[in-house]
């Protein structure tokens, strides 16, 4: 009895088409495998560069551009796109201009907005021996507002960029349409545990591996945060490279002149005023919002907000929800 195999065809007898598929995937197979291999050994030992990759990809998302102007012995870099009224967004301590790359993304498409890092933080200079206290930045964002030949802008603070844009504010009323506080510093506030530590010298601000940076993010962060453990390292290094001037700074701002220098300040801001804060602030408390309220004898208006389910991040933890609330305070006025 005899038996039959199935008969294969030859590769070359094969249709046309079927071999040009065939090479095709073969392609495509060794360019996975080799982009997986080029994005592992990336991950393992240059981490940095995928990170600065994902900056690249919002930067584009967000419609903006890097820009830098030298300003005295300051170079200041920035993010700058879209059109219309011109926004200025300040960032919080230990921040850059990168945490406002979601809240671009969703301004953009109404607003001229620029963020830069502030000096002595992301990519501006920082000068040795120099004071980086609210005051002192203030003084430099005029210098920068000037340089840039800005008119009327909104001025929006995160945290300690918050402070700042409120005494800037208050110093130069001329040059601010409306001001928009974002979990402030700079205000009375209820004592937490966070302004206890503070005040006794204790700097949350400081991790040297992945368990004591993730406790320093639950401070600011209602959830933790979903970051590839490689970022995380390149994050500690950052932050140990910076330590002193981070130590130094946080020691600044411990001095009753600039917990308070947006409280003392209150009553000569007439522009509209935004107070924004999310409901759980472990760092300010949102108790700051009566210390707004009660301060702003001679605002145009006064707008406050609050979200649930955030702690200190609005603008990444709920950057949908920020970003109406912004644009709404915005064009209303």
């Amino acid at each position: 009895m005899k038996t039959s195999t199935p008969s294969t065809t030859p590769a070359s007898q094969r249709p046309l088409w079927q071999r040009l598929a065939l090479r095709r995937l073969k392609f495509l197979a060794f360019v996975a495998i080799l982009l997986g291999g080029v994005l592992g050994g990336a991950y393992l030992f240059t981490p940095q560069w995928l990170m600065a990759a994902e900056v690249k990809r919002e930067m584009m998302n967000a419609h903006v551009e890097k820009h830098s102007v030298q300003v005295g012995d300051t170079r200041w870099v920035y993010f700058e796109g879209g059109q219309g009224p011109t926004l200025v967004l300040l960032h919080g301590f230990d921040a850059s201009k990168e945490v406002w790359l979601k809240q671009l993304e969703r301004l953009t498409p109404h607003f001229h907005v620029i963020a830069p890092d502030l000096p002595g933080w992301g990519e501006s200079t920082r000068v040795d021996g120099a004071s980086y206290n609210i005051d002192a930045q203030a003084t430099r964002l005029q210098a920068f507002v000037e340089a840039l030949g800005l008119q009327k802008v909104v001025m929006i603070g995160h945290s300690m960029g918050g402070a700042i844009a409120g005494v800037y504010a208050a110093e130069h009323p001329d040059h601010v349409a409306e001001l928009a506080l974002l979990d402030s510093f700079g205000l009375k506030t209820d004592e937490n545990d966070f302004a206890r530590d503070a005040l006794a010298g204790k700097n949350p601000f400081h991790y040297d591996n992945r368990e004591e940076f993730a406790k320093a993010m639950s401070l600011a962060f209602a959830k933790p945060l979903d970051l590839p453990g490689r970022f995380q390292d390149v994050l500690i290094k950052r932050n140990q490279a910076n330590r002193p001037f981070i130590e130094r700074t946080f020691n600044e701002l411990r001095d009753p002149s600039q917990y308070l220098a947006l409280q003392n300040r209150l009553d000569r801001l007439g522009m509209p005023v935004l107070g924004l804060w999310c409901h759980e602030d472990k760092i300010i408390d949102v108790s700051a919002m009566d210390s707004l309220r009660n301060g702003l004898k001679t605002a145009a208006s006064i707008s406050t907000s609050t979200l649930n389910g955030c702690n200190h991040m609005p603008i990444l933890e709920k950057p949908d929800e920020t970003a109406r609330i912004l644009t709404s305070f915005i064009i209303s006025h």
